[in-house]
C-alpha cells in the first residue's frame, strides 16, 4: 500500500463538531486491518530515517500509533498523559485550546537523558497540542528529533508551528480544509 491508498480509509465527517468543519476521522482506517498494519509500517519507517530513539505518543491515538510503532521497533513508549492519570510524581504544562487551556503530564523517569524522542500523534491541526508535547519532553530531558502524524490539515498551521519551534515534522497524508 501506498499513502494514497490510506486515503479513503480515513472517513470524512462534515460539519463535526461545529459547522463548516471536515471531520478526519481515523477509526476508519484503524478498523481495517491491512491499512492499519500499512500506516504503522509507513510511520516506522520514517521513525527509523529519524534516528529516533524512544517513541512518545499523545493520549488518545497518540498512544494507539505510538505504541504500535514502538512494539514493531523494539523502543520504548513514552505516554504523554492527560491530567491525573499518572501515578507517580509528573512534569506537567498548561496550554491554550480555542477555548481555555489543558494541561499535558509525563513521567521524568521515563524520558531518558539526550534520548533522540518521535513524538507520534494520529492528526496534526493547529499544532498546540504537539507543541506542548514537544516542551514537556525537552523539559524531562529529551530531545524532540521528528513529530510524525498520519494525518495533517496543513491550512490550520500546525506543521509551520512546529518547525518554528525547532521541530521537524512529518506526515503520512494531508487533507485541505479544516
Amino acid at each position: 500500500m501506498t499513502p494514497e491508498d490510506l486515503k479513503p480509509l480515513v472517513r470524512t465527517i462534515p460539519d463535526f463538531p461545529k459547522p463548516g468543519i471536515l471531520f478526519r476521522d481515523v477509526t476508519t482506517l484503524m478498523g481495517d486491518g491491512e491499512g492499519f498494519a500499512a500506516a504503522v509500517g509507513m510511520m516506522a519507517d520514517k521513525v527509523r530515517a529519524c534516528e529516533g530513539q524512544a517513541i512518545a505518543g499523545i493520549e488518545a491515538r497518540g498512544f494507539i500509533f505510538g505504541a504500535a510503532i514502538a512494539a514493531k521497533l523494539a523502543m520504548p513508549f513514552i505516554p504523554v498523559r492527560k491530567p491525573g492519570k499518572l501515578p507517580v510524581p509528573v512534569l506537567a504544562i498548561d496550554y491554550a485550546l480555542e477555548y481555555g487551556t489543558d494541561t499535558l503530564e509525563v513521567d521524568p523517569g521515563a524520558v531518558a537523558d539526550g534520548s533522540r524522542i518521535v513524538l507520534i500523534d494520529d492528526l496534526l491541526a493547529t499544532g498546540g497540542t504537539a507543541l506542548a508535547a514537544c516542551e514537556l519532553l525537552r523539559r524531562a530531558g529529551g530531545i524532540v528529533a521528528e513529530a510524525l502524524f498520519l494525518v495533517d490539515l496543513p491550512d490550520l498551521g500546525g506543521a509551520e508551528r512546529l518547525r518554528s519551534a525547532g521541530v521537524a515534522v512529518e506526515a503520512l497524508l494531508d487533507y485541505p480544509g479544516h
